[in-house]
This record gives structure tokens, sequence and C-alpha cells, in this order.
């Protein structure tokens, strides 16, 4: 018999990203990352002049972190508790939209949280490689998590079996943000959201 599989997100899920890469800007770059307003675009601005960055500055910032920065992300309260208990049973893949170059920084770093799992990095929509994991694992049920609300239509339209939980562990941006269109539910914390995965690969067709 085949296990379950949770694909996970990593940022923002697992591990907090969004105040770490807002306080980096402000203390390094002189920008203001207003993350309150749930969006990535026209959300930061120079603390000096207040000019908003275009998304191509943006993007540049946000690489620089994550090449750099990694180091400032703090762990998700509850999800390596949550995971052993999720991995008593089921498979577990942390799909991350990172460069391929990123693989290794990656891994490195969720093992410094006591997170062991495989680690596939990817760009664009999350829905093809999810397709790609079902067919590969065949596994007896499948879940998805996620922040964005992009990745969970993208995962609807290509692996529509697969339960979708939305989830922004930053109570600053999940205030701001409504639950995504296309997911089955919204749980922003991880001892609920263990509750709710592992209901869903326990229950009856």
């Amino acid at each position: 018999m085949k296990r379950p599989l949770l694909i996970t997100d990593c940022d923002e899920v697992l591990l907090h990203m969004v105040s770490h890469f807002a306080e980096w800007l402000e203390v390094e770059h002189d920008v203001r990352f207003a993350l309150e307003t749930g969006r990535f675009t026209d959300a930061m601005t120079r603390v000096s002049t207040g000019e908003t960055l275009d998304m191509d500055q943006g993007w540049i910032l946000l690489e620089a972190f994550f090449r750099g920065e990694m180091h400032r992300q703090t762990l998700v309260p509850g999800a390596v508790e949550a995971l052993g208990r999720i991995a008593e049973v089921a498979d577990i893949v942390i799909l991350t939209n990172l460069g391929s170059e990123a693989h290794p920084w990656r891994v490195e770093q969720l093992a410094s949280h006591g997170i062991r799992h495989d680690v596939i990095c990817n760009s664009g929509g999350k829905g093809s490689p999810v397709k790609e994991l079902l067919r590969e694992k065949r596994p007896s049920r499948a879940a998805f998590v996620d922040d964005l609300p992009m990745h969970h239509a993208s995962v609807a339209k290509h692996a529509p079996k697969v339960w979708r939980l939305h989830m922004i562990a930053e109570p600053k941006v999940a205030s701001a943000v409504p639950k995504a269109e296309h997911a089955h539910a919204r749980i922003d914390d991880w001892p609920t959201a263990s509750d709710w995965i592992l209901e869903r690969f326990t229950e009856k067709e």
C-alpha cells in the first residue's frame, strides 16, 4: 500500500521569511517593505526619498537576500513537530520556488532547523511539478500547502485531486490576504494544519 504524500512550500510555511527580509531591507538598503499590505508589487519604498521601487529592483533585492541572508530565517512555530507527526504515516517533499543553484543552500538551511526531507527547486506555477510527483510516487492521497494563491490555482488545474491547504505563517501578511480561491481550506498554524492534513489522509473516499 502506497503512503500518502505531503508537498509543502518553505517560506512563510516552514520558515519565516518576509519579516526578516523587511528588517534586512531597512537596515542594509534604506528600503521599507510594507509587508502588511500582503503584496510584493509597489510595497517597497526608499525610506529617505519615498520613491517606490519597481519590480525589477525588488526581485534583485529578494535574490540577494536568498543568496546571502538565509541564515536570518527562523522556524515557524510547530512546523518541525507537525512534520514529525505527518512523516510517521506519509512521505514529505518540500517544493520551493528558488533557482536550482539554491538547492544545496535550502537543504542545508532546513537541516539546520531539524527538517530533513526531499527538496525540489522550482520556478513558476507549482501545478506541473506536483503532477510529476504524483506520477512518480503514486501516493494513496496527497496534500499541498503553500502561502501563495497562484500556486493553489496552478495545482487545482494540473493536479485537481490533491488536497490544497492555504497557509500564511506571518500574521501581518495573513491578516491582509483572504483564503485562496482554489484552496480547500485556510489554516495559518501547524498544530491545526497537521490535524487537517492527517484527517485528509485517513478519511474514506
